[in-house]
């Protein structure tokens, strides 16, 4: 038995990718094997492609760090052939062979049950991406978050993880000010729903002042550094800002005074470890929440040979919302 995937091979220090068929036996150990019918691509993903990061420690590789698909066979009471199953995180498509591929095969408990009324192909329109958004919104719920108590900001807006995020927090009633830096995905923002739009160069510059004019009733920031720092300085008292990448930076160039003198809050999201009852509420916050018609409007498809060159794109911020990888059956 045989099947295709994306392989990543590396030689001399560079990664290349070529579509291959290996053997079933090459899958790693694991109870659940899964037919894959939809991948994504997320930015940890393009690192991954690009062989960035180190993320990979181990070759020939697999990737695809999320995937959605049938279960196949299981060794697992707890799955059954036919079962319907989304998997992102754990490590998987990094320490673990991946999603970019017509089978994966992983633990039981590193799966969720598909929700109702979402397909396959959407849980990977969502993608980790998505599912990110989502724990920011549930973060800020947590915090006192409410409708009506002003503007919600969302930096990398026309980003996957920021597209979502805007179409659940219009959803949800929230008024949603999206930064970007490309303006031609405005009119893209506004029918996801968007109500303000924010140059991203108002917000890079690094802090003028440890304390700004409140304007944020919540944050949720995909860039990091001096946008993060910004956001801090501009957030309502005792407001919270969700801290969900780092495509604009690693380090926090900020002062403690917003924390000490607003009550602000930083609220760190990992979604790779997310413990399961978490996982299985957010898919469900989903499946309730994030419009489906802007969903399909903010999602594009993708082969699994347009991957490496794609896996470029998305680090250089080119790739507009949600782009779902269809695997060959």
């Amino acid at each position: 038995m045989s099947f295709k995937a994306l392989l990543l091979e590396e030689a001399g220090g560079k990664v290349s990718a070529r579509v291959a068929s290996l053997p079933e036996a090459d899958l790693p150990p694991g109870e659940i094997t899964v037919a894959v019918e939809y991948s994504t691509l997320n930015y940890k993903d393009g690192m991954i492609l690009q062989g960035i990061g180190k993320l990979v420690r181990k070759y020939p590789h697999v990737p695809g760090v999320d995937f959605a698909g049938t279960v196949e066979s299981s060794t697992s009471p707890e799955w059954k052939p036919g079962d319907k199953v989304v998997l992102t995180g754990w490590r998987v498509g990094e320490n673990t062979w991946g999603g970019y591929a017509q089978k994966a095969r992983v633990k039981a408990s590193q799966l969720v049950k598909l929700p109702a009324g979402l397909t396959t192909k959407h849980a990977m329109a969502i993608g980790t991406a998505g599912f990110t958004a989502m724990l920011a919104v549930m973060a800020l719920e947590d915090n006192g978050l409410k409708a009506g108590a002003g503007e919600v900001l969302v930096t990398g807006a026309a980003g996957g993880l920021g597209s979502v995020a805007v179409a659940i927090l219009a959803k949800l009633g929230h008024q949603v000010a999206a930064s970007t830096g490309r303006p031609q995905t405005h009119d893209y923002l506004k029918k996801l729903g968007a109500t303000t739009l924010i140059d991203r160069a108002e917000l890079a510059k690094a802090p003028a002042r440890p304390l700004d004019s409140e304007r944020w009733a919540g944050a949720i920031d995909s860039v990091g550094s001096t946008t993060l720092a910004t956001v801090l300085t501009q957030l309502k008292y005792r407001a919270a800002a969700a801290a969900c990448g780092l495509a604009g930076g690693s380090d926090l160039p900020a002062s403690v005074l917003p924390f000490l003198l607003r009550g602000v809050r930083l609220i760190g999201i990992d979604s790779v470890m997310c413990p399961l009852p978490q996982r299985q509420t957010a898919w469900a916050r989903l499946a309730r929440d994030l419009p489906l018609d802007k969903l399909d409007a903010m999602t594009e498809t993708a082969r699994l040979a347009d991957l490496p060159s794609l896996g470029a794109v998305i680090l250089k911020g080119g790739v507009r919302g949600r782009l779902v990888v269809e695997i060959p059956r």
